[in-house]
C-alpha cells in the first residue's frame, strides 16, 4: 500500500539522514549530485557546503533547488521525501557557524545510526578555523512532499 506521509513522518525522514540527493538547473538542464546535509530543526532549514564548482555556480544562477532523501528497504519497503527550497549562500562567521552545526549535528547522528565515531569530522572542524573555508549555504524550506510503501 502506497501512502501520503504527514508532516511529523516526512521530518522524522528527514532529521534521521545526513545524505541526499540535490537537484538544480543549469543552462535548462536539470542535474542531481549526492549530497551530505544537516537538517536544522530550529530553524527549520537545510545546511549543506561544497567546494567551488558546477553546482554552486548553477545554485547561484538560478536558486530553486530540491533535495530528495530516502530510506529503501526493498521495492516494498520504501519512504522517500522532496523538499522544494531556496539555496541561500553564506559567508564569514555566519559560515563558520552553520558549518560547526553542520560538523556537530552529522557526526551525532552517525555515531546514533551507525553506532561509530568519525576520526574525519576534524575535516570539518579544521575548515571553521582556515580562511579558505567552502562555499556553505542553506536551503530554506518551501515545502516537503512525501510518500512511503509498505507491503
Amino acid at each position: 500500500m502506497i501512502k501520503t506521509l504527514d508532516k511529523k513522518e516526512k521530518e522524522m525522514l528527514l532529521s534521521t539522514n545526513y545524505i541526499g540527493s540535490l537537484g538544480y538547473v543549469y543552462n535548462n538542464q536539470p542535474f542531481v549530485a549526492p549530497i551530505t546535509y544537516f537538517y536544522n530543526e530550529e530553524q527549520n532549514n537545510i545546511i549543506c557546503y561544497s567546494g567551488n564548482g558546477h553546482k554552486i555556480n548553477a545554485m547561484r544562477k538560478n536558486n530553486a533547488i530540491s533535495l530528495s532523501v530516502s530510506n529503501i528497504d526493498s521495492v516494498n519497503d520504501w519512504k522517500s521525501i522532496l523538499i522544494h527550497g531556496t539555496y541561500q549562500e553564506h559567508t564569514g562567521s555566519a559560515a563558520k557557524a552553520l558549518l560547526h552545526q553542520f560538523s556537530l549535528g552529522v557526526k551525532d547522528l552517525i555515531l546514533k545510526k551507525e553506532l561509530r565515531d568519525l576520526d574525519f569530522i576534524s575535516q570539518f572542524s579544521s575548515k571553521i578555523y582556515n580562511d579558505d573555508i567552502p562555499v556553505v549555504f542553506t536551503i530554506k524550506i518551501d515545502e516537503i512532499t512525501g510518500r512511503m510503501r509498505k507491503s
